[in-house]
């Protein structure tokens, strides 16, 4: 690791700490809004499945400014193109139904997935990461899942609301060990 990379890496871990809580809170208050609107795609259910995407892509912007220093950026802006894309996707996809939904968020969660396993991975020496290694797999997986739902009976929009809450969760994970790294430093 070059000298600019390690002192930066205190700064992306602060960056980190904060994107990351703030990324769990809303997934929380998304996954609730979800889950009390998922009986159909109203308006309401229909505005936040878009809003997830796009808050993913304004996440991954301030994350890539703030890695710049460490090298990661690029596979950052790959999650920017996937989740505006997704994004667009939704915004079509909440017009044919719940299984167009589901086919969507399956393969922009089995794409955003990788991407945060490979990000992951790369910053693995920066604590808080390995939440985020077992988030993308995990992802990837539910991706697979979803896409699979919408091609049969039952399809429901609730269990998008359990992945997020669950995504959610290893944000804040992240964040917890990055907040114990950064005071044993």
């Amino acid at each position: 690791m070059n000298a600019v990379a390690t002192s930066a890496a205190p700064d992306l871990g602060r960056v980190l700490r904060r994107l990351y809580l703030v990324r769990f809170g809303f997934a929380l208050v998304w996954a609730v809004l979800l889950f009390l609107t998922a009986a159909d795609l109203g308006p309401v259910a229909s505005t936040l499945l878009v809003l997830y995407p796009l808050f993913d892509v304004v996440a991954a912007v301030i994350d890539a400014r703030s890695s710049r220093a460490t090298g990661s950026p690029a596979v950052l802006y790959a999650n920017i193109a996937v989740s505006t894309l997704a994004g667009i996707g939704l915004v079509f996809a909440v017009t044919s139904g719940i299984p167009s939904v589901l086919r969507v968020w399956g393969v922009w969660a089995i794409a955003s997935g990788l991407v945060q396993l490979v990000l992951g991975i790369g910053r693995r020496r920066l604590s808080g990461q390995w939440p985020m290694i077992i988030s993308g797999t995990i992802s990837m997986l539910a991706g697979t899942s979803f896409f699979l739902q919408a091609g049969g009976e039952g399809a429901s929009l609730a269990n998008l609301a359990v992945y997020a809450f669950l995504g959610g969760v290893f944000f804040l994970v992240s964040a917890l060990r990055l907040g114990r790294a950064a005071r044993h430093r």
